[in-house]
């Protein structure tokens, strides 16, 4: 038994580690292309590491790698390029496809150089959680916590050292910083809900621990009948979430790589509320759900 015990231990480590190396990976094979970009445009680093990160799920998502788009940027009318269909904030939207990473970094660039994000140029380049924020508010994506996610991945792998002339560092302190941080969460609010953003590897039992919290409590409030991780950068509630979804969403629709549960997470909503207004619904990407 105790045997057994152990390699299963060992097992869930050696998995564990497997899936931050992905996220290692891809900020070692990237950052010299993220900092390419800071120098020709004047974009952190820090940001446009975490972008690719979190959109392209560490490069290993359908959109990166069949169509090399980092970045989730759709079609919009001025593209000419190859293009590829997913589901999104609706079904079926259209997505650029770039002939290498490269140019899906160039192109990311570009894209934040348009009128609509000028105001993230007034920022300074260190100013990473501005930028985070900024992105947000000019529109860059419709999920409300998206700041904090690229916070969080910003803070947890210490993409900020290659905003400054300590890039040369930066793999060796987001090392220690992993190895010396990473039971640690910060809280964070959104609605008057506390939560925290869950990086790999992480399970419920694990944040309930280290908030005191129990267990039973923390997959209550989460909408999860038995502990497990929790997916990559998906909110974890410290509290009972709302009845009701935020002002002004309506409608929304299951997006790639996205489930029931992600949806009622990202908008901090009970899961019999979409259950009770979506009888019946499908539960795949594609599907649009009611949240009033």
């Amino acid at each position: 038994m105790k045997r057994s015990v152990f390699l299963m231990a060992i097992m869930v480590c050696i998995a564990f580690f497997v899936r931050a190396d992905y996220y290692s990976a891809y900020i070692d094979k990237y950052a010299p292309m993220a900092i390419k970009q800071m120098e020709e445009y004047g974009i952190p680093a820090s940001i446009t590491l975490a972008q690719g990160l979190l959109e392209s799920a560490a490069g290993r998502s359908s959109l990166a790698t069949e169509g090399n788009n980092h970045f989730g940027i759709k079609c919009h009318s001025d593209w000419q390029g190859e293009t590829m269909l997913r589901d999104d904030d609706a079904p079926d939207e259209c997505f650029r496809v770039y002939k290498n990473a490269s140019e899906s970094f160039r192109d990311h660039s570009l894209f934040l150089r348009r009128k609509r994000y000028a105001s993230l140029f007034e920022l300074d380049v260190l100013d990473y959680a501005g930028w985070a924020r900024g992105l947000r508010k000019c529109g860059y994506a419709t999920d409300p916590n998206y700041a904090d996610r690229l916070i969080t991945i910003i803070e947890r792998y210490a993409l900020y050292t290659y905003d400054s002339n300590k890039g040369g560092k930066a793999h060796d302190i987001a090392e220690y910083i992993i190895s010396t941080l990473a039971g640690t969460h910060p809280v964070r609010k959104t609605r008057g809900l506390h939560y925290v953003i869950a990086a790999p590897g992480d399970t419920y039992g694990k944040i309930a621990k280290e908030f005191n919290l129990k267990k039973s409590d923390i997959l209550r409030y989460n909408d999860v009948k038995s502990d497990g991780e929790v997916k990559a950068w998906q909110e974890v509630y410290l509290q009972e979430k709302r009845e009701e979804a935020p002002e002004g969403v309506s409608i929304v629709t299951i997006g790639a790589d996205e489930s029931l549960h992600s949806v009622a997470q990202r908008f901090g909503v009970k899961m019999d509320l979409i259950k009770r207004l979506n009888p019946n619904v499908k539960d795949e990407p594609g599907t649009r759900l009611h949240l009033r």
